[in-house]
Formats: C-alpha cells, structure tokens, sequence
C-alpha cells in the first residue's frame, strides 16, 4: 500500500491527476485487490513472469515514446535556431515558454521537454554572459563575477522545474548548485588564505575541491537512485541524467589531482605515471556503474578510457594510425563486452556483495520471455 500510495504521489505531483482524485483512488484500488510488487528480487520476477514479460533492463529513461517526439523535436530545434539568429537574446525566451507550456505541461513530450530545457540552459549562458564576464584565468584569482555567473542557473533552471517537472532540469539545477557552492568554496578559501594567486601555489587543495563536489554529485544521484530501485518514477530520470554527469566530474578530479602544471585543458596529455591510474579509474567507475545499473555512468566514462588508451599507445613506437584504431578497436571491444554481458556480470557482482546492500540495489533477474 505504501508503494501504491507513492505512485499515486508522483501522479499528483506531475499533475497528472488532482490531489483529491489520488487521495480516493487508493482505497478504491486496494479495496479491490491492486497491489504494487516492490519487495526482494523473487516477488519483482514473479510479478514480470506473471505478465509474461522480461526484465532485462531497468534502465530505461523516458527519452522518446514515438517518431512524434521526434518530429516535434526537429521543429523546436529549427524553430529556435532561426529565431536565435534572427531576434535578439530576449525573445528566444518567451519562445521557449510557449513552447513548454504546449509541448511540455499540455502534450507531456518528453523528448521536446530535453531539448527545451537545453536552450534554457544555452540561453541562460548566453545571458550570463553579456551581462557577466568571469575572466580568462581559469582558477586563478576568482572573484565575485565568477559566482554570480554560476549563480543564474539554478535559478533558471529550478524555476523551470517547478513550473514543467522535467527531470534534466532538476538535474542540472543540482548541477550548477553544486557548481555555485564549488567556487563560494574556492573563493573563502582563497580569502582566507590572502594570496591572489592560491591556487597556482596549492593545486592539491584545488584538486580536492573539485573532488568534493564531484562526489556531492554523484551522492546526489545515489540518493534519487535508492529511492527508486525499480526505476518506475522520474527519480529514477533525475538520476540518470546526474549520472552521466557524475561520472566524467569524478575522472576529471582524478585527472586534476595528478595534474599541477596549470595545463588543465589537454586532456589527451599523458605520463607514463598518470595514463595507468586514469585507466585504473575509469575500470573502477565501470564496475561502480555495473553495481549500481547505470550504463550512463560507465559509458561517459568512455571518453576519458579513451584518451588515456591512446596516450599509452602515443607513448610507444606506433604510428599515428596505429595508435588511433588501436585506440578505437580496444574501446569498442570494452563496450561491446559490457554491453552483451550487462545482465550476467551484474549477477556475478551482485552475489558478491552482502545482502543488506544487494537489496537495496535494482535487481539483476530475467523473466520469462513472450
């Protein structure tokens, strides 16, 4: 009843129904016998078997649910482009609202609510910008400009969320929150420190900063996570889209904390001591997203794998060409590795854990196919 209770929740919050229809629906349901599976494993491949269905994959976010989304999409994409190029900042945003309120809050498409909330998102940059310069030098002497340029996209964005319910909204909210309080904490310690340039002369604490928040993300997403095992309501979307960008903030932290130069735009760069832990750690987040059921996680991940294979291969004697489809080829075979065996590997780590927390995590059963 509980669980029926929470579904009937997350109905009245997306406004799918009122208040006080989800308040008689419950008894009306469970006097007749509704009930909502979320016990262990066994009683979620009961229920699947019972429907003749198969659970292999409860990572499903919500993206598309037809060619229409699709269509729609196309036609915001153009739409806006061409009103971007042609009006002023200031009258892509109503466009934006209109758009929302027909496609988002009426119609509920998904697909055209992503791309919306994305030019949201681009519009907000474009307007911090003209209005907020934060400077060229990356982290060095951060100032007032830089938290106020950071400051107005939870704003945005929150509003957005309240207002239409999109999951990548909230998730960036959270994002560029996070992103406020990181430079709120480089600037007090900055401050406290006296020294303009800090962080030139201390890139370990830089490095430690990011680390924090990049973890505070990835709690974050544990958090939405855990709350939906059975991924059936939009926390479990908020935690996808955190997810997959949780996982190149954790190896972009990994990455700073070996880095010192200043140099931290060259990613490709590597030493023979740095390439083997980016790749160490990048196996490392896989199996954390095996764990946890999030194919988002591993494969932002990929890129980063990527760069760092490469760089072992640069660092021998091979060719350019060589080293580029090698570099593809050993990528390509992880991913097709993990992607095939998702399911089984899934077990094999699941049985490996304790039960007080393989319980608590998405299942890894099949049910019975059509």
């Amino acid at each position: 009843m509980t669980e029926l209770r929470s579904i009937l929740d997350e109905a009245v919050r997306q406004e799918l129904i009122s208040a006080e229809a989800g308040g008689r629906l419950l008894p009306f349901l469970t006097e007749r016998g509704v009930a909502v599976i979320g016990g262990g494993v066994a009683e979620a491949q009961a229920a699947m078997e019972a429907e003749g269905q198969a659970w292999s994959d409860t990572e499903t976010p919500r993206f598309v649910r037809g060619f229409h989304d699709v269509l729609i999409t196309i036609g915001v994409v153009v739409a806006l482009g061409g009103l971007w190029g042609l009006a002023a900042l200031y009258a892509v945003l109503p466009a934006i609202i209109v758009l929302s309120e027909i496609l988002v809050r009426r119609q509920r498409l998904a697909l055209p609510a992503v791309s919306l909330t994305i030019a949201l998102c681009c519009w907000t940059f474009l307007l911090m910008s003209f209005f907020i310069k934060p400077g060229t030098s990356a982290f060095n002497g951060i100032g007032a400009e830089a938290t106020q340029f950071v400051a107005g996209f939870p704003i945005v964005l929150g509003l957005y969320y309240a207002r239409y319910r999109v999951p990548l909204s909230l998730a960036l909210c959270i994002a560029s929150a996070l992103a406020l309080v990181l430079t709120l904490l480089l600037r007090l310690m900055q401050w406290a420190s006296g020294d303009p340039q800090f962080f030139s002369n201390h890139p370990l604490l830089l490095a430690v900063a990011f680390l924090v928040c990049a973890l505070g993300l990835f709690a974050t997403a544990l958090y939405f996570d855990l709350g939906d095992r059975l991924r059936r309501t939009t926390r479990s979307d908020i935690a996808f889209w955190l997810h997959l960008g949780a996982a190149p903030a954790l190896l972009f932290s990994v990455r700073l904390l070996m880095s010192f130069d200043g140099n931290l735009l060259d990613v490709a760069q590597a030493v023979s001591i740095k390439t083997p832990i980016i790749v160490i750690g990048v196996a490392v987040l896989m199996l954390i997203g095996l764990v946890i059921d999030r194919r988002a996680f591993v494969t932002s991940g990929l890129l980063s794998l990527g760069f760092a294979i490469y760089g072992i291969f640069r660092q021998g004697s091979a060719t350019v060409d060589t080293y580029i489809f090698t570099t593809l080829i050993v990528v390509g075979a992880i991913v097709l590795i993990i992607g095939t065996g998702w399911m089984p590997l899934r077990r094999i780590v699941l049985r490996a854990l304790p039960a007080a927390i393989s319980q608590r995590l998405p299942p890894a059963v099949l049910g019975a196919t059509r």
